[in-house]
């Protein structure tokens, strides 16, 4: 499966989301779902970590939750950290859930067809096998020659 994306699409996407849960986030900072919530954050998104497995923590200043059904008030967007084949009760719960949800995102590598359609026939945008941190620094002007930007000059990294 592979959709394709506008530029205008996504950049609208990322300029109207304010609040993000990030289902399947990790504690361990090498892991990319600790990575892109942290540059969320830093980018003044309102993150809500999302993990059973680390319910009540805290990570960015946010308390973990367990499931989407934790969470006070709704969310823009769902960023979704799960294999694909986990995505179809976690975008019901999410429709069920948030009902002013505006999209559901699917992380590099996790697509389902039947969950999008389900999710778009509620009239909420799908991304799929993309990544919003990636998609952030192409199209806001944070991606330099070598695909990274440090902000250092060094020969050394």
């Amino acid at each position: 499966m592979s959709e394709d994306y506008s530029d205008s699409h996504l950049r609208e996407i990322l300029t109207r989301t304010r609040r993000v849960a990030v289902v399947g986030v990790s504690m361990n900072p090498v892991r990319p779902s600790y990575y892109v919530a942290r540059y969320l954050s830093l980018k003044k998104y309102e993150v809500v970590p999302v993990n059973p497995g680390h319910a009540g923590q805290m990570l960015f200043g946010q308390r973990v939750v367990a499931s989407l059904s934790d969470i006070e008030g709704g969310v823009d967007m769902v960023d979704l950290f799960r294999r694909s084949e986990h995505v179809p009760p976690i975008v019901d719960e999410a429709l069920e859930m948030f009902p002013a949800l505006q999209t559901v995102w699917m992380q590099i590598g996790v697509e389902h067809a039947e969950a999008a359609a389900r999710a778009r026939a509620r009239g909420v945008d799908v991304v799929m096998n993309r990544c919003p941190k990636i998609e952030y620094q192409r199209l806001f002007g944070e991606l330099r020659m070598g695909g990274f930007n440090t902000g250092v000059i060094s020969s050394k990294l």
